[in-house]
């Protein structure tokens, strides 16, 4: 079973994955999957552990490779090829406790040689927190952590903004809070996809909603969004 949203035309189109399947050995993560996504929209993906979630979104980033299909963002280049266009936010937080919010993005920023990107400062501003902040992230509460991820991904300026478990291990509170900033940045055309458990966190900013089972799409309808 495959499904798509109906086709989109090329100038709205910011990717389209073409009967995609991933194979681990004998195990087929994902199953001949094809969706396209447009500029603009926001795309929570759900569905459970083992489901294919964060395979689709490494696929995506450019950091896996499909077994069979094709996979092309922004007007047919390969993800791998525009990896500087995307920013990818795994369930792994990749910061380090010792340091204090700016330090960390400071490091980070310093892995785009030549590029332009956002100040650390800037960056932090833009996620709600306060650059000057003289705590370590190992003091941060869970809320905090994820905004300081999001904002090391926000370095660089994606368009295209892939979200593993953004809301994992929040309180109400802090996910609405998180909820609220992305529905901000899916202006100018940036387009973002979300795996999450919680689809009812997610639902506000929902545009369309992709149930996966078993590595096959299982449903793919259009959400509410209310912010």
């Amino acid at each position: 079973m495959t499904a798509q949203a109906p086709e989109a035309a090329s100038s709205t189109l910011c990717a389209r994955l073409d009967t995609v399947s991933k194979l681990f050995g004998s195990f087929a993560a994902l199953r001949q999957v094809s969706v396209d996504l447009e500029l603009g929209r926001c795309y929570v993906l759900i569905g459970e552990n083992g489901a294919g979630k964060s395979t689709l979104l490494r696929i995506l980033a450019g950091l896996l490779r499909p077994s069979h299909g094709t996979v092309k963002v922004f007007g047919g280049q390969d993800p791998h090829e525009a990896r500087a266009r995307i920013g990818y936010m795994s369930h792994a937080p990749m910061l380090y406790d010792e340091l204090t919010a700016q330090e960390n993005l400071r490091y980070f920023a310093s892995l785009y040689p030549g590029r332009a990107c956002l100040s650390p400062a800037e960056a932090l501003r833009q996620v709600g927190l306060d650059p000057e902040l003289d705590r370590t992230l190992g003091q941060y509460s869970q809320g905090m952590r994820q905004r300081t991820s999001l904002a090391r991904v926000l370095l660089p300026a994606p368009e295209l903004l892939l979200l593993d478990e953004p809301f994992s291990n929040m309180d109400v509170e802090s996910v609405r809070q998180m909820v609220e900033l992305l529905a901000g940045f899916r202006q100018g055309n940036r387009t973002i996809v979300i795996t999450t458990h919680q689809r009812d966190s997610a639902a506000p900013i929902a545009d369309w909603v992709l149930a996966l089972h078993a590595g096959r799409v299982k449903s793919f309808e259009p959400g509410s969004p209310t912010l």
